[in-house]
């Protein structure tokens, strides 16, 4: 299993922050937001991790993330992380972010993260136990309208993901953590952009559904989308509230 991180975007709405970096690089408390998804990657034992960004951003993000070196291989204790580097030149979407990984995740499965969100939820049992298929990872969420949401049967399985939809149907959100098998870039050949001129992971997420291959595991922890400065600030007061927490008790 290997890891991509999507930290593309422009970040308009935490302009004028994002006018000066990337949105994935600023603070969530003690660390960048970045951080966050690196450390749930190689906590569910995954190391070897591609970070794909905007080429403008590309040498921020080495300077701060480096090789991986900072962590630990779960899997031998001895050997660091890898982290690589994918360009995404232009903001074309969730599904071509995953698409410029392809060469790096080889015949492999992947745990797509999207890097402004924030997941405090154990992955590991979910990365290890994959077999095949794909798994999105679903929020009961106040306003679903806001997100993608999903309408799951009774085994589990995915049966409609509708994005932000007016009158919703399920306050299931569809986080940004996604499992996939290497089937997913054969299913992505021929993939149109949106009316909005992206390539949509719905879409690719569709073709699961299609098949009945497409498994939704309920999130019981928190989770931040991290887009705007009240969820950044939300946040942020979270993870401080931990990390003081975790101080008194050690």
């Amino acid at each position: 299993m290997k890891g991509v991180i999507l930290a593309g975007g422009s970040g308009t709405r935490l302009h004028p922050l994002t006018k000066i970096t990337n949105k994935h690089l600023l603070p969530l408390y003690n660390k960048p937001v970045i951080f966050h998804a690196v450390e749930k990657l190689v906590s569910a034992g995954i190391d070897k991790i591609m970070l794909v960004a905007s080429p403008q951003y590309i040498e921020d993000f080495v300077s701060v993330l480096g090789s991986g070196s900072n962590w630990k291989s779960r899997n031998t204790s001895d050997k660091q992380v890898q982290i690589v580097y994918g360009i995404q030149n232009e903001p074309t979407g969730i599904a071509d972010g995953l698409w410029i990984a392809k060469d790096f995740i080889g015949v492999d499965s992947v745990v797509l993260h999207l890097g402004d969100n924030i997941i405090f939820e154990d992955l590991e049992k979910h990365v290890q136990n994959f077999k095949s298929g794909a798994k999105i990872f679903v929020k009961r969420v106040r306003d679903p309208e806001r997100f993608g949401v999903a309408t799951i049967d009774e085994s589990g399985r995915v049966i409609e993901i509708i994005e932000k939809p007016k009158t919703p149907v399920s306050d299931l959100a569809v986080t940004g953590i996604y499992i996939y098998d290497n089937s997913v870039f054969d299913r992505m050949i021929g993939m149109p952009k949106s009316e909005r001129g992206e390539y949509e992971i719905t879409w690719v997420n569709n073709q699961f559904i299609d098949t009945g291959d497409l498994e939704a595991v309920h999130i019981t922890g928190d989770w931040f989308d991290v887009g705007t400065f009240e969820s950044l600030l939300t946040a942020s007061l979270y993870v401080k509230e931990k990390h003081d927490s975790e101080q008194k008790g050690s």
